[in-house]
Formats: C-alpha cells, sequence, structure tokens
C-alpha cells in the first residue's frame, strides 16, 4: 500500500463493512422489529450497507448515503442494482459540515440512521496531519487535570454518534452503527449525562479481528428513541445470534458492568468511601528521571553512567512488576524532584549538587515535555506526588492488565517504593494496618464488588475512581459478620 492509499486509510477510518456483516447487521434489525421509513448512512463508503439496506427494509420509502470520498462515490455509482432502486439517492458531502439538521428534519416517517463511523482517535488523525476532524472543542466537558493529561482524546466516531444522538431527539428513531465497544459505553454516558432521550440500548459482539483485521473490541450498537424515554441501561449480548445478556447500567452515576451482580452488593458502595487511591509518578520524560543500578552506578535509559547522590532517587516497580509480582527487589530506581506539587526545586542544587548539575544538563529533555500540565511549574516538576508517595508499605495494583491481583509493598534498600503512573496505590505508615487492609482487598466480597464494575475491554479497565467507590470501613464490618454467622 503506497504512503498516501495508507494515510486515506488512516484520515478516514477506512474500515469498509464486508456485505456479509452488513446483511447480517440488516437481518438482526429486522429481527429487532425495526421499521424504518426512511434510512440514512451518514458515511456510507462503496454502498454496502445502503445494499443490504435496501433488500431488508423493501418497505422504506427512502434510502440516503452521504460520503466524502470521490472514490467510493464512483465505485457506488457503477453498482446498477443501487442506481436501479429509485428509493436509493447517494450525495457527496462531508459529516462535519453538512447539514444534518435540515435533512432529518424533512424526515416525517420513523428514521434509523445507519452504518459504521471511522474507528480512530481524534489525536491520530493529528498525527497524520488529517484535516478529517470535527472543530476542536472540550466537548465532553473534561476539567483542568484530565484534559490536559489525555481524557480528551476521543475516537471520532464517539463525536459523530453524539451527533447522531442529537438528531433524533424528541422523535420516533433508532441507530444502529458498528463501533468499538468502548465507544458504546462512551455514548451511553453521554445521554446519561446530558439526561438525553433514550428508549433502549443493546450492544451486539462482532469479530472484528474476522471482519476487519482491526484487534479491537467491537460490536452493533442499536438505539431506540422516542419523545419521553430516559432509559439509561443496555443490554449487552455476546454475538448476533445469542439471546442471553447481562445488563450495563447505572447506579449512583456510576456505570456498572452487570448491575444484577452488583446490587447483591451495592451496599458496599460509596460516594466518598474515605479511601484515597493514588497514581503513581508522572514525569514524561523515562529517559532523564529512570535508572538502573549496575554494579553501584546510576545509568539512565540514554544508556548513560549517572553519578549523583542517592537523596532524591527512590526505588522503582513499574507496572508490569507490580502485575508480575515482582515486588521484593528492583534494581530501577527513579529520580523524585518534589515532596509535593508545586515545590520549589531550587534548593536540589544544594542539597545534591551533583543531582542539580545533572538536571540541568538534562534541562533541555524536562523543558520540551509536551504536556500542559509542566507549564507555569517550578523546572523539573514532576506529577502525582505527594506525602502518600513517601508511605513506607504501600498497596499496588497495574491499572493496564485485567486481573484484580493487589500487592503489599514494603521498603526497598530501607527507602519507600514509588511506582509509574499505570500503577495504582494505597499509602500506609503502619504495616498491621497495610496487611489488614491487603487482606479486605482480596476478600471475596470485595473481588465480587469490583468484577461487578470492571469492564474488561478497555486499554485501562482498573481506574483510581473504580478503586475508589468501595468503602473498606463497611467491608470490614461485612467480612466480620459474615464471619460471625458461620462461627
Amino acid at each position: 500500500m503506497s504512503s498516501n492509499n495508507r494515510k486515506t486509510k488512516l484520515e478516514y477510518g477506512d474500515f469498509q463493512t464486508p456485505p456479509a456483516l452488513a446483511e447480517m447487521v440488516c437481518r438482526k434489525l429486522v429481527e429487532l422489529n425495526v421499521n424504518p421509513g426512511t434510512i440514512i448512512e451518514p458515511t456510507c463508503g462503496i454502498g454496502n450497507f445502503i445494499q443490504a439496506a435496501a433488500r431488508s427494509f423493501p418497505s422504506a420509502a427512502k434510502i440516503i448515503g452521504v460520503e466524502i470520498n470521490q472514490n467510493y462515490l464512483k465505485e457506488v455509482r457503477l453498482n446498477k442494482q443501487l442506481f436501479q432502486d429509485e428509493r436509493c439517492d447517494i450525495w457527496h458531502g462531508d459529516f462535519f459540515d453538512f447539514d444534518w439538521k435540515s435533512l432529518v428534519d424533512r424526515c416525517s416517517t420513523r428514521l434509523l440512521v445507519l452504518g459504521n463511523f471511522p474507528w480512530v482517535t481524534n489525536s491520530q488523525q493529528g498525527t497524520i496531519g488529517s484535516e478529517n476532524l470535527p472543530k476542536k472543542n472540550n466537548f465532553q466537558n473534561h476539567s483542568g487535570l484530565d484534559a490536559l493529561t489525555g481524557k480528551s482524546n476521543f475516537d471520532i466516531s464517539e463525536w459523530m454518534l453524539i451527533q447522531a444522538v442529537q438528531w433524533l431527539q424528541k422523535r420516533d428513531a433508532d441507530l444502529a452503527m458498528l463501533c468499538k465497544t468502548s465507544t458504546a459505553r462512551k455514548l451511553l454516558n453521554y445521554l446519561h449525562s446530558q439526561k438525553l432521550n433514550l428508549a433502549d440500548c443493546a450492544t451486539y459482539k462482532i469479530d472484528a479481528k474476522k471482519y476487519f483485521d482491526a484487534n479491537v473490541d467491537a460490536c452493533l450498537l442499536v438505539c431506540k428513541f422516542d419523545a419521553h424515554s430516559r432509559n439509561y441501561f443496555c443490554d449487552v449480548f455476546s454475538s448476533l445470534e445469542t439471546s442471553d445478556c447481562h445488563r450495563i447500567g447505572y447506579h449512583n452515576n456510576l456505570l456498572v458492568k452487570d448491575i444484577n451482580s452488583f446490587s447483591k452488593l451495592s451496599n458496599l458502595y460509596a460516594v466518598n468511601s474515605g479511601t484515597k487511591w493514588r497514581s503513581g509518578v508522572k514525569h514524561d520524560c523515562s529517559n532523564v528521571m529512570e535508572f538502573r543500578k549496575i554494579d553501584n552506578y546510576f545509568v539512565n535509559t540514554f544508556g548513560e553512567v549517572v553519578d549523583i547522590e542517592d537523596t532524591y532517587l527512590f526505588p522503582l516497580i513499574k507496572g508490569s512488576g507490580v502485575a508480575q509480582n515482582r515486588i521484593n527487589a528492583t534494581d530501577r530506581y527513579m529520580l523524585i524532584t518534589q515532596k509535593f506539587i508545586g515545590e520549589s526545586t531550587e534548593n536540589i542544587k544544594k542539597i545534591a549538587p551533583k543531582t542539580g548539575r545533572y538536571l540541568e544538563d538534562c534541562g533541555q529533555y524536562l523543558d520540551n515535555r509536551k504536556s500542559k500540565i509542566y507549564q507555569n511549574n517550578p523546572r523539573f516538576s514532576i506529577f502525582g506526588v505527594g506525602d502518600y508517595t513517601f508511605k513506607l508499605w504501600k498497596i499496588a495494583i497495574c491499572g493496564l492488565y485485567k486481573k484484580l491481583d493487589f500487592r503489599l509493598i514494603g521498603e526497598i534498600a530501607d527507602k519507600p517504593v514509588v511506582f509509574d503512573d499505570t500503577v495504582y496505590f494505597l499509602g500506609f505508615d503502619d504495616e498491621g494496618v497495610a496487611r489488614q487492609t491487603f487482606e479486605l482487598l482480596n476478600s471475596p466480597a470485595a473481588i465480587n464488588f469490583y468484577s461487578a464494575i470492571v469492564f474488561w475491554d478497555e486499554k485501562r479497565p482498573i481506574k483510581s475512581s473504580i478503586l475508589n467507590c468501595l468503602n473498606l470501613a463497611l467491608l470490614a464490618d461485612w467480612e466480620f459478620v459474615t464471619a460471625d454467622a458461620h462461627r
């Protein structure tokens, strides 16, 4: 594939829906009693969904496809079957500039919006210099640090789906879109947060590797809309063929993976649990800030032997080490330049002159860190640091791994252990309290509680917001009552 063709494929999120899958999707919609008068496919590509819809919905009066790519439109126009069907109308248009409201407002019959939006993120589009993007705005309303540290990155399909559900508010309509499973949940989150209308919602898992050669969890998302319902749940099916499902839904504004399982332990949930899980240190410059200790020498990840004091160096266990239980020893170290966020770093050169010189010599790398969080902060700043960083005992878990493996970690080389920012942890001064908490977190009640919440298909399935939902004081009482009942 030429570089231009590859860029085009990336730019348009070019996962053309195979005819067989388009037919299966339309058959499922018929099975679900979807009966549209008008069908719109906003990014119709080479027309496979249009063709499948034309066959599956003979009573539909109008089938409209819109496509930005002129090469695809040429291919569609060569499809005699489509152009012999007077109901089918294919237009050239850019989703981000098209007047969808006028088109939808002209549809007086039940409307079905059907298709397969691009499976790429806004940051990926920016990387390849794409102009196939919505106008930039913080549409998810992330604030402060969240907006600056990556949560404002989103799938283009997420933005497009939000536009589509806006068109379908206050009317009888259906939405059927192929998308990442995580994107479907984000749409449900958006509908819930904005208190928009939703009558019914379901996802049906599809084999993205088979149909698109994509290693992602993907689904058919089907939503029904009317003028008044606000049903913020989603029935999750493991395939297009199965009738077995579980329901995701909300508990106190928390989206729960299995609402039925969670309800049995929901008394352990607390909005303000008193527990504060922290993330590890964020520095965005591992070449300068991380080292291996080899024969009593510190070697940075540039491969340079560095002569610095150990004053600001702390033993480091990365997320993979936590997940794989490599927690009793480490040859890795991290330079911790502050005891709390915003602390002046001017004293480093006085307290540890060689460390100060090292930071000055590497200043260009630290100064060029892209994240805006470092702007207007002391030079050599880090984040994810506070008194909790220096606790002697910690319970830690890696957010990237798909397993609830908590680790109890003490000092290494007479210093508290630090983690990278893929790790979440609780800090303790008292070993006894740390061990008691560790036992609680590994109890069946705690594991079942978290298992009912965590969506394992996400890139970072374990988050501090999830970990903080469990009230450990209530859990301790629960365990005591349960143990007493078995005596």
